[in-house]
């Protein structure tokens, strides 16, 4: 592969840039073309650690925003047709989602098609935004979990905010301001995380214990939502609730309950994007190389994710968002991509 065209932004400084950074970012996009034969016209979900067999899904799930964003980097790298088209096509079918009930819908729509750059991904994003915005309750002061993936409609989940502060801001830079800011209420404080809130009449907020307070993924959703909202929206007074979070310094459990469980890369390699848009790039540094490193195989899989340790869900495998995360930063470090694109 061969780097067609560098997104110009402030990290564009590729004589600083490690060369194992280049390296690791020819090796995670090469599995991109495998993982697209492989899967066909259906969306890769986790694949097994073993073997690479993908696990997929039809319609996308709250993760197909991932596969898009994912063949649009590789487009930008190597600069040809199929991959553009390919990317063109998975962002178009993300389409069915733009009305459906969801918080996700930030994940989904804003890294579905951030790094797009036809006109038809731009008024699809648009529409999301509008569509997340006409969700919006200013009682609550959030966009509700929603009813799409079933169970109670009116939930706060930490989930729901990155990708959903960026879209809203789009549309109602308060409303972003809101959601994000009553979800730190809810989730963050100096004795305990609590990642979901069920909403009561009348007793109004009411905790709940799924996902757990050592998800390491809570603390790295919450970190990337700070950091799109800190750019976006100029909100410069978020450092005392950011405090509480520990600093990732390495790869965590997917669980600080049970520390010598599984892992979660796919956590990490959020942490490193957020690292990287907060200017903290020593430290986002030092937790891709970990993840390059001990990882990464060399056919560019970034395994040890755990999708649902409750569950024993795909514990020790590659994800889709654990890919395309390890992937950003990457290509920000290169200056393929702004770290503020996606």
């Amino acid at each position: 592969m061969s780097t067609a065209r560098a997104a110009k932004g402030p990290m564009d400084t590729t004589a600083a840039v490690p060369s194992w950074v280049g390296a690791a970012l020819e090796r995670v996009l090469g599995r991109i073309a495998v993982t697209r034969t492989e899967v066909g016209d259906r969306f890769p979900l986790f694949a097994d650690p073993g073997t690479g067999q993908w696990t997929t899904t039809g319609r996308g799930s709250w993760t197909g925003g991932f596969w898009a964003g994912l063949l649009w980097l590789r487009a930008r790298y190597t600069g040809t047709g199929t991959d553009r088209e390919d990317a063109i096509r998975f962002t178009d079918r993300l389409t069915h989602w733009a009305g459906a009930d969801t918080a996700t819908r930030g994940l989904i729509f804003w890294y579905g098609t951030a790094l797009a750059d036809t006109p038809e991904a731009a008024t699809l994003r648009a529409r999301a935004a509008r569509a997340c915005w006409d969700a919006y309750d200013p009682g609550l002061g959030l966009v509700p979990w929603g009813s799409a993936f079933g169970g109670p409609r009116l939930l706060a989940r930490v989930d729901g905010v990155p990708g959903m502060v960026p879209l809203l801001a789009s549309v109602d830079p308060q409303a972003a301001r809101s959601h994000l800011r009553r979800h730190l209420e809810l989730c963050v404080d100096e004795s305990r995380f609590c990642w979901s809130w069920r909403y009561e009449t009348p007793a109004g907020w009411m905790p709940c214990d799924d996902p757990p307070p050592g998800w390491s993924r809570g603390r790295a959703w919450l970190r990337l939502a700070v950091a799109d909202a800190a750019h976006r929206l100029g909100t410069d007074d978020l450092a005392e609730a950011m405090s509480h979070l520990p600093q990732e310094q390495a790869v965590s459990p997917a669980d600080a309950a049970h520390p010598e469980g599984p892992l979660d890369t796919s956590a990490a390699a959020i942490t490193a994007a957020a690292l990287l848009k907060l200017g903290h790039r020593e430290q986002a540094l030092a937790l891709l190389q970990e993840l390059v490193r001990t990882h990464v195989t060399a056919d560019g899989r970034l395994l040890n994710g755990c999708y649902d340790l409750a569950s024993g869900t795909a514990t020790q495998h590659e994800l889709i968002w654990g890919d395309f995360f390890l992937a950003y930063a990457l290509a920000a470090l290169t200056g393929l991509v702004d770290p503020h694109e996606a």
